[in-house]
């Protein structure tokens, strides 16, 4: 969860001096993509941003719909954000993000603290939100629905520059919506087909993240790898990236949630490279299986993913690779899950993300019968992340006596060390490195580290003069 605080001048006419806005962030880097772009629209219209809810007079939750612990998330959320009607100064309540373009009806007739709806294609409506909530003659009519599906408007909020909430690194959405058809996600249905965005919006947009300090760049999208492929009728990743590596102040390129069709003798060649890009690939693969990858309608099979990675593996010798299996899928069986941990031991990624199967209304695999019991469900999980959980450990021991570059993203809740990330490790979804130095080391820069501990989950490392 991450809030985001900002100010600008010039507050919109009709609406009270001084509104106080709070934005509540939940899920994955693509939706704090747009709750900073609609940062960027309150901004705009005068009003301030801030991180406490209890200061606000309007409230904004956006939420994640990809899985069902993410839909209770966003429900607690809501309601604990409802509260502050009582507790705090709080007006009205906007929900936005996938669980408002999925649920808009449930929440309408449900939550009466909900006071406007925002689905995926309606971002930039929250100015007018606003302003209509604090115009409105009468209350108790049901909430104010914004749930737009064309498909321009799915990227119209993302046309401004929008603010940095990240610090050193910042996300940039390269496109909306999926054209991929996978049985278990809901993500096309709540945000569309692939739709991406020009070049040179891209690339004038990353110059903007760089004025405002970020040094790398990450590349986000439902399927990255498959980026210009609707505008241009070509893969257009690998020019993307080799053009933000030229823009002055960039120092670090990555990008996440790639598919492995995507990974060509172009995208390797360039990351091969270009120094700035990071040998690093988030590659989500789901399951091994070919019984169940054909279930899941994934396009790929065993076969396909182990020459993938053998093939990554030739360009980029040091790469660091990153993944996302699913355990439980129905009908997915004891030698299913055999084939999924015998890859996992096989392929060695450094980093791993397991989930356990949720069925998405709406999706076909929610209509599959042959449902894994949760207590086998939870042991598949328990089982991968014991391997997973002893290759990392083994790979983070090969580091120790390493230099590496460290970026300063904080420090610990007790003062000792530094706390940020090395390039082997993704913001958020990755280990973290803890750093003792006996220099002061600014917030946003980047140091050399040496290793001198490694942990299953952590890395800690010494920064000093003679440090190189």
């Amino acid at each position: 969860m991450c809030s985001i605080e900002h100010t600008m001048a010039e507050p919109s006419a009709g609406v009270p001096q001084g509104l106080a806005v709070a934005l509540v962030s939940l899920g994955c880097p693509k939706n704090l993509v747009d709750s900073e772009n609609m940062t960027a629209w309150i901004q705009e219209a005068g009003w301030t941003m801030v991180s406490d809810p209890a200061l606000a007079h309007v409230i904004i939750v956006n939420t994640c719909g990809f899985i069902e612990s993410a839909v209770r998330e966003g429900i607690d959320t809501i309601l604990a954000m409802a509260d502050y009607k009582q507790s705090g100064r709080c007006d009205f309540l906007i929900v936005a993000g996938c669980l408002s373009q999925r649920y808009y009806r449930d929440f309408a007739e449900s939550l009466p603290e909900v006071d406007a709806i925002l689905g995926t294609g309606s971002y930039y409506s929250v100015r007018d939100a606003i302003e209509q909530l604090y115009h409105q003659e009468s209350e108790g009519e049901g909430p104010l629905i914004f749930r737009s599906i064309d498909p321009d408007d799915r990227l119209r909020h993302l046309r401004t520059h929008h603010p940095v909430s990240t610090g050193a690194y910042a996300y940039l959405k390269v496109a909306e919506g999926c054209d991929n058809r996978c049985a278990y996600c809901a993500i096309p249905a709540l945000r569309g087909s692939l739709t991406s965005r020009p070049l040179e919006e891209l690339i004038a947009e990353a110059e903007h993240l760089v004025k405002q300090g970020a040094t790398e760049i990450i590349l986000v999208g439902q399927d990255t790898t498959s980026y210009g492929t609707d505008l241009y009728g070509v893969r257009q990743l690998p020019e993307l990236m080799r053009q933000i590596c030229r823009i002055q102040g960039v120092e670090q390129v990555r990008f996440l949630y790639g598919y492995a069709d995507g990974m060509t003798d172009e995208l390797l060649t360039v990351m091969a490279e270009e120094p700035k890009i990071i040998p690093y690939i988030d590659l989500p693969i789901q399951h091994a299986s070919d019984r169940i990858l054909e279930r899941m309608n994934r396009s790929d099979r065993e076969e396909d993913l182990r020459n993938t990675f053998a093939r990554i593996r030739r360009y980029l010798p040091d790469v660091v690779l990153r993944t996302t299996v699913m355990v439980g899928f129905p009908g997915e069986t004891e030698a299913d899950f055999a084939t999924l941990c015998q890859f996992v031991k096989d392929i060695r990624f450094n980093h791993l993300g397991c989930f356990i199967f949720s069925p998405e209304r709406g999706t076909p695999a929610y209509q599959m019968s042959d449902t894994i019991p949760a207590p086998i469900a939870e042991e598949r999980y328990d089982v991968i992340m014991s391997i997973q959980k002893e290759i990392t450990a083994a790979y983070h021991q090969k580091l120790i006596g390493e230099t590496r570059s460290f970026v300063v993203e904080g420090v610990s809740d007790d003062g000792i060390f530094y706390v940020g990330r090395i390039p082997e490790q993704a913001p958020e979804v990755d280990s973290i490195t803890y750093v003792v130095s006996e220099l002061v080391l600014t917030k946003g820069k980047r140091y050399p580290i040496q290793i001198v501990e490694a942990e299953e989950y952590e890395l800690t490392g010494v920064c000093s003069e003679f440090t190189e």
